[in-house]
């Protein structure tokens, strides 16, 4: 008797069909425990990324309280924990966090940055902070690089690092002058595409929020 496929292959096959049928994908990694949803993702290809992105288009509205929710207290990080179709150090986090004061139903922005998995990796690259705000003009969240919190230490989450801009150093070349779209996929999930400089530079992401 065949084995049950695993998360990850049932999301790849599902990618793979000439038209992924969203709202059953959505559904289904809905019903997944956190942990199988995490690998699920974490084991997309860019083949399957970029078909999921395509299938996200206007598939359901994603706002800044979905990425943070409104139970979530101001100045607490929400991990994301996602797979990148770079050649490289493919797995990381992105963290977004509500700042103080905001509406939590509403806010007008939330704070966050790229965490990645070691030291010699996140000194290179540098802490990758943006701030997220809501596309004016489509149901989706614009991650704008250009923008890093205004913010001293004890406004931020604890423990984040010390907020650094993007266009220094070797930073320029990872995180410089990039704004990625982020689309809803599921109650968890978002699929995100990357431009620099307002040029789409064919590179995906996708993430799964912890619960």
């Amino acid at each position: 008797m065949a084995a049950s496929p695993t998360a990850v292959e049932e999301l790849g096959a599902r990618l793979r069909e000439p038209a992924p049928r969203l709202t059953e994908i959505s559904g289904w990694l809905d019903g997944l425990p956190h942990e199988e949803r995490v690998a699920a993702v974490r084991g997309l290809g860019r083949r399957e990324q970029r078909a999921l992105y395509e299938a996200a288009d206007g598939f359901a509205e994603v706002h800044l309280r979905d990425l943070v929710p409104p139970a979530v207290d101001d100045r607490v990080a929400v991990r994301h924990f996602g797979r990148n179709t770079l050649p490289a150090f493919t797995l990381f986090e992105k963290r977004f966090a509500r700042p103080a004061g905001a509406d939590g139903e509403k806010p007008d922005a939330l704070y966050g940055y790229n965490f990645q998995p070691t030291p010699l990796l996140a000194g290179i690259t540098g802490p990758g902070y943006f701030v997220a705000v809501e596309d004016p003009n489509r149901a989706e969240v614009l991650v704008d690089y250009n923008r890093v919190p205004q913010a001293g230490a004890a406004d931020l989450p604890d423990g984040w690092p010390a907020v650094q801009r993007n266009e220094i150093k070797l930073h320029r070349f990872v995180y410089g002058y990039m704004i990625d779209t982020l689309r809803r996929v599921s109650e968890h999930v978002t699929i995100g595409s990357a431009a620099r400089k307002g040029k789409d530079l064919g590179s995906w992401f996708v993430l799964s929020r912890e619960p």
